[in-house]
């Protein structure tokens, strides 16, 4: 099978000064493709902006004969979010691919949380990711293609202790991804979501913020050992061949989520049991309910709902062993 190639194309990736986005950027730069490397450079929480992060990964970028644009606008910014687009377009005249990859992340117990750190996530996460999307729309949609690739987490889709404001944005994010793969469709702009797994600063941030939390440091424990025997998998790297295939012209899938978890890819789905068919006829009672309680909630076989992030580990070692 050929390389996939960015050859002529543009590609736009959002928090792209470290970790997976920086990955992200590189490869696509390596494959031909020029990229507008935007990031905010601030703290894990959003604070802070600096223009280093970009420049440094537009230097990696350029130093080995690539082409590269840094932009340090916030996404969560609406003018900022518009201007990313818009130095694109002066740039190079055309973007082929997005990869909405900025984000921000405070953890606290929900009992604990603030309606401020909400408000902060949802800008970064949701807000940014739709105010990006929404202003590169109208020049895929003028050229008759273009692939937005999002990012969500487990802790949206899954759940996870400490995360109820990351978690909630994650969902959204999907559900965001759903509706666009339909508008798209007729316009040939695709859109798909990963759910990535890695050690960054995001990770760091997250697994600092149990340690200060009793309840949650024996599963962290119990986390990390079997962190231990994933080997290197856990590197951002790992999740790099993923987003860049789904921002790619080889990809056909739209309306999909996949999970990249310690080196197993997998598309993650939300679906429904077979059921139960009551009445017709008369309301189902509480008691109706009661009584077929199973059969609405058996999965068919062979599926797998995790309940946690730790819980899809789980589910690799099984099939790693």
């Amino acid at each position: 099978m050929s390389d996939i190639s960015f050859k002529d194309q543009v590609v736009i990736v959002t928090g792209a000064g470290g970790g997976l986005g920086r990955t992200y950027a590189m490869d696509i730069a390596r494959r031909g493709g020029k990229v507008v490397v935007n990031d905010f450079g601030g703290t894990v929480e959003g604070l802070n902006g600096s223009r280093a992060m970009a420049d440094e990964v537009v230097a990696e970028i350029t130093a080995e004969g690539g082409v590269a644009l840094a932009s340090y606008d916030s996404v969560a910014d609406s003018a900022g979010a518009a201007n990313i687009v818009a130095m694109t377009i002066a740039e190079f005249g055309r973007v082929d691919a997005l990869i909405n990859n900025a984000g921000n992340m405070i953890n606290s117990r929900f009992e604990d949380s603030r309606i401020e750190d909400l408000d902060a996530i949802l800008a970064v996460h949701l807000k940014g990711t739709y105010q990006v999307s929404k202003a590169v729309w109208p020049y895929m949609k003028a050229q008759g293609y273009g692939r937005l690739v999002f990012t969500a987490s487990s802790a949206g889709l899954f759940g996870n202790e400490m995360q109820s404001a990351y978690a909630a944005a994650k969902a959204g994010v999907v559900g965001l991804m759903n509706v666009l793969s339909h508008e798209g469709a007729a316009h040939g702009i695709l859109c798909n979501a990963v759910m990535p797994n890695a050690m960054s600063r995001m990770a760091d941030q997250m697994l600092a913020s149990m340690k200060t939390d009793a309840a949650s440091q024996q599963r962290m424990s119990e986390n990390l050992e079997r962190l231990a025997a994933l080997g290197n998998s856990m590197a951002p790297e790992f999740n790099t061949g993923l987003a860049v295939y789904l921002a790619s012209d080889r990809c056909s899938s739209t309306h999909a989520l996949y999970s990249h978890c310690a080196g197993r890819v997998a598309r993650v789905y939300i679906g429904v049991t077979e059921g139960w068919q009551g009445s017709r006829q008369q309301p189902t009672s509480a008691e109706d309910i009661a009584d077929h309680f199973d059969a609405i909630s058996v999965l068919p076989p062979g599926a797998r709902a995790p309940g946690t992030p730790a819980q899809e580990f789980e589910l690799v070692l099984a099939q790693m062993r």
